[in-house]
């Protein structure tokens, strides 16, 4: 395996609880995700990034970690895990898994033992009253009272309690987490929340002993030689994010500023130029993502007013025009693919699914919604189980009754329904992730003169990528079509479609 294979990677997200139920209870599991590796083999893609999939009483989600080193039994046993990652490596599929170094959970053993004893409660925030007004990204105080009159920290919900990584021990569990899953042979690691792990009374996002960890961590991922360490980095600074990319830090990060982008020429143009200005001098390949299990569907949000994604933007009732969505999801799916770097997918996203928005309060389940008394959705719409086959639901998802109900117009964007149809998402995705294989990936961009609001440029390999985001139709250049995301008129490029040339 080439040690660089991360750079220009097709990385499938993977919600598992989700994706397929393998034992009829309802909730996704390895058993499910291991039948349906054939799917992921043929769509094309050549890794599988899972969401955790340790042990937790799910208090969001599965990052409330109670065990680093087992799997929830819910989604199957650590033996079951082993085999997974063989099978996919079988099938050249890589795997990378989920790491939360940010928080545990309150039913963890360390945090039991901190609660039994006070001797012990140095590896997390703990104090005789809060040591500032710092609320949770959740909602809400971000410090908790326990009974003997203590309070903790925890940045997310309640059930999460900050560790505190001025403690050595600290470090080392976490340096042994990534031994033990390496070993294991997983091939690289996402970091949730990655440039929040360190506090001091200057705050908490970005602090600069944050960098010791993660240069540490790339000594252990070094020690395996194939191994990849991706961060979760919301910063607006593009600078300070490119700190984290540094030779000796993380080999690649999330591209949040594309991902939030509204649908603009001028905007989209921007967050390129800006991301391969920061990514280039320090030699690090950026990712291109459109959606994962945090954010509002592309078919939903780009059929909007307002496009762009921002989590305190989620609000009840928002209009949305899905069938403009569709067209312009489909468009954004080929220019983020033909941009050079790593590409995300988002489990759905390659079947147009759009967001759930009408599920009943009483079976939403994100924090988010509960801490915000209601007023914000939460990100449950985004993890509905997903649609494999059948007219009605649970369209194949499993024997059982889903754990978030699928709506019944789901039976159109069954991937069962999809992969007879030519002109469907799921083909879309699948003759553009073969065709960036061969053509696209790592590598660099020119961009092409067009109109202000046409974005086209040139790849290495000589494809030409066009995105027409104008209000009416424009000329292609010169070359051959290879694909486009909707059907020509005449010869020209329709409003919000894609098209990808060759230069014979």
């Amino acid at each position: 395996m080439s040690q660089t294979w991360w750079r220009g990677a097709a990385i499938y997200q993977v919600y598992l609880r989700s994706f397929a139920d393998g034992n009829g209870d309802g909730v996704g599991d390895l058993a499910g995700l291991r039948s349906r590796l054939p799917y992921l083999k043929d769509l094309g893609i050549d890794a599988i990034w899972l969401n955790p999939w340790y042990p937790s009483p799910m208090a969001d989600g599965g990052y409330d970690v109670a065990d680093y080193r087992d799997i929830e039994p819910v989604f199957g046993t650590l033996s079951e895990a082993e085999r997974f990652v063989e099978e996919a490596h079988e099938l050249g599929i890589r795997v990378i898994i989920d790491v939360v170094p940010n928080h545990s959970s309150t039913e963890s053993a360390w945090f039991k033992e901190a609660l039994a004893d006070p001797a012990a409660r140095d590896r997390f925030w703990f104090s005789d009253e809060p040591l500032n007004d710092w609320q949770s990204i959740f909602g809400g105080s971000a410090w908790t009272q326990v009974p003997d009159g203590q309070w903790y920290l925890h940045l997310f919900a309640p059930e999460q309690p900050d560790f505190n990584w001025g403690n050595p021990e600290v470090h080392q569990e976490f340096e042994d987490v990534l031994r033990f899953w390496f070993d294991r042979g997983v091939d690289g690691v996402r970091i949730d929340s990655a440039a929040l792990l360190i506090k001091s009374e200057e705050g908490y996002e970005d602090l600069d002993e944050v960098h010791d960890v993660y240069r540490r961590w790339r000594e252990v991922a070094d020690e395996y030689g194939e191994r990849v360490l991706i961060g979760e980095v919301w910063l607006p600074d593009q600078e300070r994010f490119a700190r984290y990319l540094r030779p000796d830090e993380l080999h690649t990060a999330f591209n949040f500023d594309f991902l939030a982008c509204p649908w603009d020429p001028a905007e989209l143009r921007r967050v390129i130029d800006l991301t391969l200005t920061t990514h280039t001098p320090i030699g690090a390949p950026p990712t291109w993502v459109l959606s994962n299990h945090d954010v509002t569907r592309p078919v939903t949000r780009y059929g909007r007013a307002d496009t762009a994604f921002a989590h305190g933007g989620r609000l009840h009732g928002t209009p949305s025009d899905l069938e403009l969505g569709h067209r312009r999801a489909r468009a954004a799916a080929l220019l983020a693919m033909a941009l050079p770097g790593s590409v995300y997918v988002y489990q759905g996203e390659e079947l147009g699914l759009p967001e759930v928005e009408d599920l009943p309060d009483e079976l939403r389940q994100d924090p988010m919604y509960a801490r915000s008394g209601g007023t914000n959705p939460g990100r449950d719409g985004c993890r509905v189980p997903l649609p494999w086959s059948g007219d009605e639901p649970p369209f194949g998802f499993g024997a059982g009754t889903p754990w978030l109900p699928q709506p019944d117009g789901w039976r159109k964007l069954t991937a069962e329904a999809q992969r007879t149809d030519l002109g469907s998402m799921l083909n879309l995705y699948r003759t553009a992730l073969g065709l960036r294989r061969d053509l696209l990936g790592d590598g660099t961009l020119t961009w092409l003169p067009t109109g202000p609001e046409v974005l086209a440029f040139a790849r290495d390999s000589g494809l030409v990528s066009v995105t027409n985001l104008s209000s009416g139709p424009v000329p292609l250049p010169p070359g051959r079509l290879l694909l486009s995301s909707g059907p020509l008129e005449d010869g020209v490029l329709p409003s919000d479609t894609t098209a990808w040339l060759a230069r014979d």
